[in-house]
Parts: structure tokens; C-alpha cells; sequence
């Protein structure tokens, strides 16, 4: 009773609460995609692995020195104030009866060439005449598969890609190593989203994707493809995953931002790309709100380190971890 009363009083001052872990030490299920029932991978996905309590990574500073860590984050998502559409990965939802379409890719020897969801309701990163990555991420809810391409055209009912991929949200299936994705990290770009629905419910269940400027030419498990500029091992792989200190002060942050800070801090980043130093993905949405956007901007690079996720892996062509 004192428990419900309790949500319940946050409720009405407008506060959201952080479910902790169960005394089992199990976790609150995360919130599916909006609209859809369908969760983000299994449970015991990568994705959703708790890194809190790994090793920090022999090569932590090493990697951290060419990371920029003079910077705060960035929040790569949220309102543009007119100023075009507002920023983010937006995701579209589709049923099963949807159109499909085939897609012409720049690098079809490592796309997904399969039929694709896409048609005048599918929408792209930054817009359809945007330049930039134009990211496209859609979920077929009916069958809980999900597609995803980058540098995503439409011209005339024809459409083109840099590259696509396709993955069963309910598998732990890697693509074959070696392989691009829509992401350079051979990965889904879907489960690193930061989305509205799950940081209002007030859990983030997984780790979320992020970029750097400079990033070596190796990637580690589970990724499956990088995009370097050196050979140095001095410089982060693709697929590293950092982890913000236990020791960093939510003193001052907002609820909203506490949620996020607490999912970093257990879930981590994942290093998924090239990209400007410490800007982290979020989907497109009109929610977001500005208060959580600049609590977010505040949050130190030098607050983090990487962690060593070998003893999570399985098998080197599997997500599922121990």
C-alpha cells in the first residue's frame, strides 16, 4: 500500500520513479517500440547486458586520450526549434500488410536484399532531401522484424540505399563478420535509440549507441564491421563500450534525466560509428522535453571508462550473453 501510495504522489508532482533492481536481481522488463508489443532483442541480448560490474578495459586510457573527453555529451535527438525537423532517428511502424519494395544498395554483396517495408509513410533521418546519414528504421509489428538502411532515396517509386539490414527483434543473430549494416558497426542501429516512451515509464534497459571522431580499423564482439582511420590499438575499436563512473552526482538533474544517467551507469554506450566526439542517438520525437535535453548536455566525457565485455560473450556469432 505505502508503495502505491508513493507512485502515486510522484505522480501527481510530476516526478517519475527509477524502478531499482528486483531483489533477485532481475531488472524491469524495458518498454516495447511505441505502437508496437515488440521488445528489442531478448533479455539476454548484448544490448541489454549490465556492465556495471565488469572490469574497467586494460586499454581504458589509451582510448579515452583520443576520445575528446574535454567535452560533455551530446544529445543527438530532441527539438529543433523550426529550424527543420527535430533531430533524432525517427522510427516508423508498420503491420505486416504492408508494401514492399525492393531497394537498389551501394554495397549489395553485404545488404539484406530482401523486399522492404518502405513507402510514403516511411521516414527518413533529417528528411527525404536532408543529405546527411537519412537513416531509415522500420518495424513490422506484426511480425516483430525490424529494417533498417542508411542514405535512403525515393525517387519515383524507386528506391536506393548505401546499405540495409534486417533482424528478428526476438533472435540473438549476428550478420556475418565483416558485414556493414545501416550502422558502420555491422549492427542494428534500433536498440541503441534512447526512446520517449521508455525514459517517461522511467527505466532504459539497455545501452545506447554513440560516435567518435577517430576510431581504429579492428571492432570487437558483438560487432561485425568498423570504419577506422588508423591501425593503432591506441585508438577505440568499433563495438567498445563505456560506462559512466558509479561515482558521478545526479545532484542537481532533473527525474527524467536521472533515468538516463542511471541507464548509463548500468547499461553503458556502445561505440557505433564515426562521428562527431560523444553525441548519442535518440529517436525523433516531438515529446522530448527541453529541461531533459540540457540536463543531458551537462553530463562530463571525462566521467567515463571502458569496460571489458569478454567474459559476457557466448559464442562469437551470437548476442546472447552469460
Amino acid at each position: 500500500m505505502r508503495t502505491t501510495l508513493g507512485v502515486a504522489l510522484l505522480s501527481l508532482l510530476g516526478l517519475t520513479l527509477t524502478a531499482p533492481p528486483s531483489a533477485t536481481g532481475s531488472t524491469p522488463p524495458g518498454s516495447p517500440v511505441a505502437g508496437t508489443s515488440c521488445r528489442v532483442f531478448p533479455a539476454n541480448s548484448y544490448w541489454h547486458a549490465d556492465v556495471s560490474r565488469l572490469p574497467v578495459h586494460p586499454r581504458s586510457g589509451q582510448w579515452l586520450s583520443h576520445m575528446s573527453t574535454g567535452v560533455r555529451l551530446h544529445p543527438d535527438f530532441g527539438p529543433s526549434y523550426g529550424d527543420g525537423p527535430n533531430y533524432g532517428i525517427p522510427v516508423t511502424v508498420v503491420s505486416g500488410t504492408h508494401a514492399r519494395v525492393g531497394v537498389r544498395f551501394e554495397y549489395a554483396d553485404e545488404s539484406d536484399r530482401v523486399a522492404y517495408p518502405f513507402g510514403a509513410d516511411t521516414r527518413i533521418e533529417g528528411g527525404r532531401d536532408s543529405g546527411g546519414d537519412m537513416h531509415a528504421v522500420v518495424v513490422d509489428k506484426s511480425r516483430c522484424r525490424l529494417y533498417e538502411t542508411w542514405s535512403t532515396r525515393e525517387r519515383g517509386g524507386r528506391w536506393t540505399a548505401g546499405s540495409g539490414a534486417t533482424w528478428s527483434l526476438t533472435s540473438n543473430a549476428l550478420r556475418r563478420d565483416g558485414w556493414t549494416s545501416a550502422d558502420a558497426a555491422g549492427l542494428p542501429i534500433l536498440p541503441g535509440l534512447l526512446r520517449w516512451n521508455e525514459v517517461r515509464n522511467g527505466y532504459v534497459d539497455h545501452a545506447i549507441r554513440f560516435t567518435t571522431s577517430t576510431t581504429s580499423r579492428h571492432h570487437v564482439w558483438p560487432t561485425r564491421h568498423d570504419a577506422g582511420a588508423t591501425d593503432s590499438l591506441a585508438y577505440p575499436p568499433i563495438g567498445a563500450r563505456f560506462r559512466l563512473k558509479r561515482s558521478f552526482s545526479t545532484a542537481g538533474y532533473g527525474a527524467q534525466a536521472k533515468v538516463v544517467i542511471a541507464a548509463m551507469k548500468r547499461y553503458g554506450l556502445v561505440l557505433a560509428d564515426n562521428g562527431s566526439p560523444w553525441f548519442f542517438q535518440g529517436e525523433q520525437n516531438a515529446a522530448w522535453p527541453d529541461r531533459l535535453v540540457s540536463d543531458l548536455k551537462r553530463i562530463p566525457a571525462s566521467a567515463f571508462v571502458a569496460v571489458d565485455t569478454r567474459s559476457l560473450r557466448v559464442s562469437s556469432g551470437s548476442a546472447r550473453t552469460r
